[in-house]
């Protein structure tokens, strides 16, 4: 449950129609097993202690009598377990009789939640034996000594966890035009529970999958979502054990149709509640609902989620080209638009031979061929300087040339030298102002040329360099349009490699193919046998990183612990831990002090949930102090204590099943 982490689980028992006590058996056992993996939140399907499939058994006294106490007995057996438990059943309270959810911590029954929605149409004829729930929470005798609140509109809140807010709803609920848990989340919920007994149907499992997964994108929220499955009776429909587990629109588990497969996961509840702190327009309402404390322990979640090593980069080849097809029409569509509204006659921009300036080129060309005009308006300037290496060279003119664009090329070193000249600076130095100098000269020429042809420069840092203030001030800094200015660096790769996949010409393919495989480099220090000396990534840290703690700090507001964390986990195998510390360091410091650069960022089109323009995602001051980032990132390596694992479920728990 550290750092916002909680453990869901969602059980299909194999009951047996109408034997409660049989069932209770297997129920505690599943309890038992889901704690032996720290669930914290376990979800059994609708009136599981009883079985969904009674029909007109459910009018029978002793069936009601039995149900219930087969819940004490659960409720019983959950003092040793430090989770919250949802189980289904029956029970009768002032002359009706409710379809409810009841929720067990630490031996007791804290309440129950009936069903709102009772379907009878079709296959489903519950109207025949249960009621609504009541419009407000009222008291449920389930004993002469035992008397607990009954409602919809309860709130289950975690002592020690606090920002945990649980609610619960019953199958059909979510199926309705206005579910109870929209009302929930509404009041503040962050993760919702549904028991449910969903029958098989040709088809059905992808529309209940959508649901799911809609609902919990909708409400910004974890949705467990356990049904009924094999164990229930077949008479007339047949009950696959659906288990499902989404979170904020994206499914984390779901089990195997017709094998009642337990499906675990953790919710993330610190990202769910920084993301509604983010949507304004997602206001709360506590008017009306009963809050309930419960109490589990706070220790660390072994995480089994999935963490995305590139959550920039779609892993799946489909979603990939989808979103490489996506936004480059983003790029060249707003491109286009601003060439149009300055009439501009031309487009400038600076061609190295690199990944960046390759990418900007493509989108350049896209935005001409949208608009009619001859590649020829673009004025593609390669500026040779004393790194500049015969393959970023050859490669940047070969891209010019094949795509008709107009080549021009201008040598930076004599206006160097004489910058240098100028200002006092001996040429043997190679400091950050030899490496500036070329990369101001260069922009220079840029912005002069566009005045002199009528056209506009267009810019091609990425936000990987802008994140990491990799770029010189008033000089690769500046563009008149920055065409990749939310495009991180591990996106520019797959777009410049999904443009050369659609090419016929094979020649251009096998440029832009030698393009990706260059190392990312400025080119600011002279070559080393003719080959690049100066890589980007050796001096600043790996771009595959870099981008992870960018996403993790800005689109999930993560803590550098907690970043560390994940990335562990996401580049297990191929990253050390303590090189993970060394270039989160790097990110963070360089992060927090290259904002001046980001403050004053020329226009260039958001493309993604992660950008840096100052009126757009990042309104950020350039003197912020980073004492507290910094200060948890220099003891990301410090050992942490154990954290003790609940052990005494073997001795003790033999004695709850007699």
């Amino acid at each position: 449950m550290k750092q916002g982490f909680i453990k869901v689980a969602a059980l299909t028992p194999k009951v047996k129609v109408a034997d409660p006590q049989y069932n209770k058996q297997v129920i505690i056992e599943e309890i038992k097993k889901a704690a032996s993996k720290n669930a914290k939140i376990i979800v059994f399907p609708e009136l599981c202690i009883t079985g969904y499939s009674c029909s007109d058994l459910f009018l029978q006294q002793i069936l009601l009598e039995e149900s219930v106490q087969a819940l004490l007995e659960i409720a019983k057996f959950t003092e040793v377990v430090d989770a919250l438990v949802f189980v289904g059943l029956p029970v009768a309270v002032d002359g009706n009789l409710y379809n409810v959810a009841a929720v067990l911590s630490k031996g007791t029954v804290m309440a129950l939640v009936p069903k709102t929605n009772i379907p009878t149409y079709n296959e489903f004829y519950e109207g025949r034996y249960f009621a609504s729930a009541p419009k407000n929470v009222v008291p449920a005798r389930l004993t002469q000594e035992l008397v607990v609140p009954m409602g919809t509109d309860i709130l289950f809140q975690c002592a020690k966890m606090p920002e945990v807010k649980i609610a619960a709803e019953l199958c059909e609920d979510l199926w309705v035009p206005n579910p109870p848990s929209i009302r929930h989340a509404m009041a503040g919920a962050n993760i919702i529970v549904n028991l449910s007994a969903s029958n098989e149907i040709t088809g059905k499992d992808g529309y209940r999958l959508d649901l799911v997964k809609g609902q919990s994108g909708r409400l910004i929220c974890g949705y467990v979502y356990a049904s009924a499955g094999e164990g229930e009776s077949t008479q007339d429909v047949v009950y696959s054990g659906h288990n499902i587990i989404a979170e904020n629109g994206r499914i984390l588990a779901e089990s195997k149709r017709f094998a009642n497969e337990p499906v675990y996961s953790e919710f993330d509840v610190q990202l769910l509640n920084e993301n509604r702190r983010r949507m304004n327009t997602f206001a709360v309402c506590h008017e009306g609902y009963m809050g309930i404390p419960f109490q589990l322990d706070v220790c660390e979640t072994t995480l089994s989620r999935f963490i995305d090593p590139a959550p920039f980069v779609p892993s799946k080849e489909e979603l990939r080209t989808k979103r490489c097809e996506e936004i480059l029409n983003i790029q060249s569509y707003g491109l286009k638009k601003r060439i149009e509204h300055t009439n501009a006659k031309t487009a400038v921009i600076g061609i190295s031979g690199g990944l960046d300036s390759t990418l900007a080129f493509l989108v350049t060309v896209k935005a001409f061929d949208l608009l009619g005009k001859d590649h020829k308006d673009i004025i593609a300037v390669t500026m040779p300087g004393f790194g500049t290496t015969d393959r970023t060279y050859d490669n940047a003119c070969t891209l010019i040339r094949r795509f008709g664009a107009t080549l021009q090329e201008i040598n930076i070193k004599n206006a160097v030298r004489v910058h240098f000249d100028d200002i006092g600076h001996d040429e043997s130095i190679h400091d950050v102002t030899y490496e500036n100098a070329q990369a101001r000269q260069r922009t220079l020429l840029l912005m002069d040329i566009a005045n002199q042809k009528g056209g506009m420069v267009i810019g091609t840092g990425d936000l990987s360099e802008l994140a990491l203030g990799w770029a010189t001030y008033n000089g690769d800094h500046m563009s008149m349009y920055g065409v990749n200015a939310s495009v991180p660096k591990t996106l520019v790769r797959h777009l410049v490699s999904y443009y050369a996949e659609m090419l016929d010409d094979k020649e251009l393919q096998t440029v832009l193919l030698d393009v990706l495989d260059t190392p990312v480099s400025p080119e600011l220090l002279p070559p080393e046998d003719g080959k690049i000396s100066q890589k980007t990534e050796d001096l600043v840290g790996p771009y595959e990183l870099h981008d992870f703690f960018l996403y993790q700090m800005l689109r999930c507001g993560y803590s550098p612990k907690k970043i560390f964390r994940l990335a562990r986990i996401a580049f297990d195998g191929q990253y050390e831990k303590e090189e993970i510390a060394k270039w989160l360091q790097t990110f963070i410091r360089r992060f927090f002090a290259q904002q001046f650069k980001r403050s004053c960022l020329p226009d260039g089109p958001k493309v993604g949930s992660v950008a840096v323009s100052p009126r757009g995602d990042l309104r950020m001051p350039s003197d912020a102090s980073y004492n507290i980032w910094r200060n948890e990132a220099e003891h990301l390596l410090e050992e942490e204590k154990e954290e003790s694992v609940l052990d005494f479920f073997d001795k003790n728990w033999t004695q709850f099943f007699n």
